[in-house]
């Protein structure tokens, strides 16, 4: 039996019910709970006035990944530039060139809106997800600092 072909498309409304156990999922996987901002996380992904996006991977009927990116204003470019924030990929997914068909979407939206970039961050333990990103960025040397808001 063949595997069907990766197909990405935009994240919608109706894609609430798909999207949800893979968010789900990807929180189990940072050790989070994002439960107090899910609906409005979903809300802002499908609202087409908002500056963030996501897409949803599919094989056929299944959904196997998604990737949400936003877009932001730059001190360092005139260009509004891209943060790729999440992307995950179910474990059915792995191995089959899902993530790297997810980030390949994110970099064709950058090219057709002209963003001057794109970038994201991910855990140093994540050495999977590491060995696909060495291929498809450069890997900046910066630190991420964070401190939450009280």
């Amino acid at each position: 039996m063949t595997t069907p072909p990766i197909a990405i498309r935009p994240l919608a409304p109706q894609d609430k019910a798909a999207w949800a156990p893979l968010w789900r999922a990807y929180q189990n996987f940072y050790e989070v709970d994002l439960a107090d901002v899910t609906d409005l996380t979903f809300a802002r992904l499908t609202d087409p006035a908002e500056p963030m996006h996501g897409a949803l991977a599919w094989q056929g009927e299944a959904v196997v990944g998604f990737v949400h990116y936003l877009t932001h204003r730059s001190t360092w470019s005139a260009a509004d530039v891209c943060y790729l924030q999440d992307l995950y990929v179910s474990p059915d997914g792995r191995g089959a060139g899902v993530g790297r068909t997810l980030i390949d979407h994110v970099y064709a939206q950058a090219d057709a809106h002209g963003w001057g970039e794109v970038y994201w961050l991910t855990h140093e333990t994540n050495t999977t997800a590491r060995r696909l990103y060495d291929t498809l960025a450069e890997r900046t040397g910066f630190l991420h600092y964070m401190r939450p808001v009280k």
